[in-house]
């Protein structure tokens, strides 16, 4: 009897857990649209105040941890910092290996932007100065992937993990990253996109943004560190997604050697996912602990 009202306890929790993460990628995007604002997602006036939605929206995330956290679970002794990933041990290995895995998926994609000489870009001073003084920038490289992986992440995971354990998490967690980025149809449909065209954009976007959701979860998860998935996020931001339809433009042979770059690319990363996310490198006790 008491191990029947134990487990519907539990179940009735992890269901109230679920609810709560989806409460906060609700008041995520609902942060977003709180300014009254006739201007596109791109204007500055737009793009600063929802700098400062996203910034007092991660003190809210912040707040459920602490409240709806199990610690029973992970340990009384564990701080509400390491459950969000902010803990300096580790924190090296995590900014720089999950980020050359990451480079080493892009092989494909980074070889045809040195074919276009594109790499000259990161070693021009203008270029840098006149980023990190462009508010579009800063919110695709910066503002962006940090608050949404404090979000997604860092205050999401310390309330699943608990009741769904880590490999279920990589899949649970995603949806809400992408559910929270469907919110796009309507800005799409706002600047006179199709209807049709508008749905197929999002559809695709929300299948992207799960997959990389997944992978962020992941990277998360193994090495600890909140640093690691914010990082490869402003990689992908960067990079975009592969533009696959460009390999048809490039003359034979290269076209060839571009071709095996993407796929060995893919094999290398599939290969060197698992020992590069080891996670006694990053000093993780506490999220996908090695037996």
């Amino acid at each position: 009897m008491l191990s029947k009202l134990f487990a519907g306890n539990a179940q009735l929790s992890c269901t109230s857990n679920v609810l709560v993460c989806i409460s906060l990628a609700t008041m995520y995007v609902g942060s977003l649209y709180v300014w009254r604002n006739n201007h596109g997602r791109d204007h500055p006036t737009t793009i600063k105040k929802r700098f400062l939605s996203v910034f007092l929206m991660s003190f809210v995330s912040a707040t459920v941890v602490y409240v709806f956290t199990d610690k029973v679970y992970f340990g009384y002794e564990i701080t509400y910092w390491s459950l969000m990933g902010l803990r300096l041990s580790g924190l090296v290995p995590a900014t720089i290996l999950p980020l050359f895995l990451t480079m080493i998926l892009f092989l494909g994609p980074m070889s045809l932007h040195y074919h276009d000489g594109l790499y000259h870009r990161f070693f021009d001073l203008k270029m840098w100065l006149y980023c990190l003084t462009n508010v579009v920038w800063l919110r695709n490289h910066v503002v962006a992937p940090f608050f949404e992986e404090f979000t997604f992440r860092a205050c999401m995971l310390p309330i699943l993990v608990p009741c769904f354990g880590n490999k279920n998490s990589v899949i649970l967690c995603p949806f809400f990253f992408g559910i929270a980025h469907l919110h796009l149809l309507n800005e799409k449909l706002a600047h006179g996109a199709k209807f049709k065209v508008a749905i197929m954009q999002s559809l695709f976007q929300f299948a992207y943004t799960t997959v990389f959701g997944a992978y962020s979860t992941y990277l998360f998860l193994r090495t600890g560190h909140v640093a690691a998935p914010v990082i490869v996020h402003a990689f992908c931001n960067h990079m975009g997604f592969p533009d696959f339809g460009q390999l048809l433009t490039v003359e034979r042979p290269k076209q060839s050697i571009f071709m095996i770059c993407f796929v060995a690319g893919l094999l290398s990363w599939i290969l060197l996912l698992q020992p590069l996310t080891e996670p006694h490198i990053y000093s993780n006790n506490l999220y996908w602990p090695t037996n």
